[in-house]
């Protein structure tokens, strides 16, 4: 059964980072495409970043150059690094893989 964790949300104050984890079981991480989403408040599911098997990384404008995706064979775990956060930044942020998706995990950027 798949099933996706998501943790490392919380409150920080623009400019700063957060590292986002998302535990997997059921499957490798390694092997299969991933892809973080975003949901602002009040808005729809937005595209973050993705890797593939061949650890090939894309990134939406928005965030590229400030956050990178990452992930651990040994941990089953994906990453995802946040840096130089800005309040639109400010979403729940969801780890999916075909379909699947955690509970998400909530970030608020705020002075």
């Amino acid at each position: 059964e798949v099933q996706l964790v998501e943790s490392g949300g919380g409150l920080v104050q623009p400019g700063g980072s957060l590292r986002l984890s998302c535990a997997a079981s059921g499957f490798s991480v390694t092997d299969v495409t991933m892809t973080w989403f975003r949901q602002p408040p009040g808005e729809g599911l937005e595209w973050v970043s993705t890797i593939n098997r061949f650890s090939s990384t894309t990134y939406a404008d928005s965030v590229r150059g400030r956050f990178t995706i990452s992930r651990d064979k040994a941990k089953n775990t994906l990453y995802l690094q946040m840096n130089s956060l800005k309040p639109d930044d400010t979403a729940v942020y969801y780890c999916t893989k075909d379909g699947h998706k955690g509970q998400g995990t909530q970030v608020t950027v705020s002075s």
